[in-house]
């Protein structure tokens, strides 16, 4: 007879995490990045597109494997602001009808909230960018180019 998992508490409610790099030649440097920021059990992670040029089957292979992470955890993976050309990569593979798609920030995200209050039942606020742009030596993530 199998047990239950017992529900991790997230650590952090927010992680947003700006990629401008997204195709198979950074997919290593940035699936252990997501290996990070799921080892802090955040509640919802954002992945801003805004900056990204490019996607690749292996960048969306990667998106929905943090998705199940995620949902397994009780949490949300949101993209945010994919350029349109990404945007119709991300349509015609269905993902936006696994996953929250949005456009812009909405401004309740960038006021600060006081010590110990939450936003409409969510955990309390707090954010961490990472940005992934290549390895931490410098070298661009894939190696050099």
């Amino acid at each position: 007879m199998t047990t239950p998992l017992a529900h991790r508490e997230c650590t952090i409610p927010l992680v947003e995490v700006a990629v401008t790099e997204f195709d198979l030649a950074c997919l290593s440097a940035t699936g252990a990045v997501f290996d990070q920021l799921l080892a802090l059990h955040p509640a919802q992670v954002v992945v801003d597109l805004s900056g990204c040029r490019h996607i690749d089957a292996a960048a969306i292979g990667l998106l929905l494997d943090v998705h199940r992470r995620l949902t397994r955890a009780d949490a949300v993976l949101t993209v945010r602001d994919p350029n349109p050309r990404i945007w119709r990569i991300l349509q015609s593979a269905r993902l936006d009808q696994v996953l929250p798609i949005v456009s812009g920030r909405p401004p309740e995200a960038d006021r600060p909230l006081p010590p110990g209050s939450h936003r409409a039942g969510r955990t309390p606020a707090g954010r961490a960018a990472v940005p992934v742009r290549g390895l931490p030596d410098g070298t661009p993530a894939g190696g050099p180019r």
